[in-house]
């Protein structure tokens, strides 16, 4: 499956459009589950653990999040497109914190 289309293109920019962390929370309780929302936001604070070297062992009992998991984030975040360190870089320098 090819993910780049003009609806995957509407989403994103709908994404960007968003101003304050208030605005993000507001639409994305409408456009997904709550465990979804965590779950995003787990792998997220899972690659940023494995970013500063956390073990697997480490973040499971920090988080609460399977093996399995940490494993695939592992896997994108060093084989992946980039995204994790990117939006991870831009996390730690501060950039669009609104």
């Amino acid at each position: 499956m090819n993910l780049h289309s003009e609806s995957v293109d509407r989403l994103f920019k709908s994404f960007l459009n968003l101003e304050t962390v208030e605005e993000c929370y507001r639409y994305f309780e409408d456009l997904c589950t709550i465990k979804e929302i965590q779950d995003m936001s787990q792998r997220l604070d899972t690659a940023i653990l494995l970013s500063k070297g956390m073990s697997y062992l480490k973040i499971t009992d920090e988080i609460g999040i399977s093996t399995a998991t940490i494993g695939r984030v592992s896997k994108c975040l060093n084989y992946g497109s980039g995204g994790y360190r990117e939006a991870i870089q831009k996390l730690e320098n501060g950039e669009n914190s609104k």
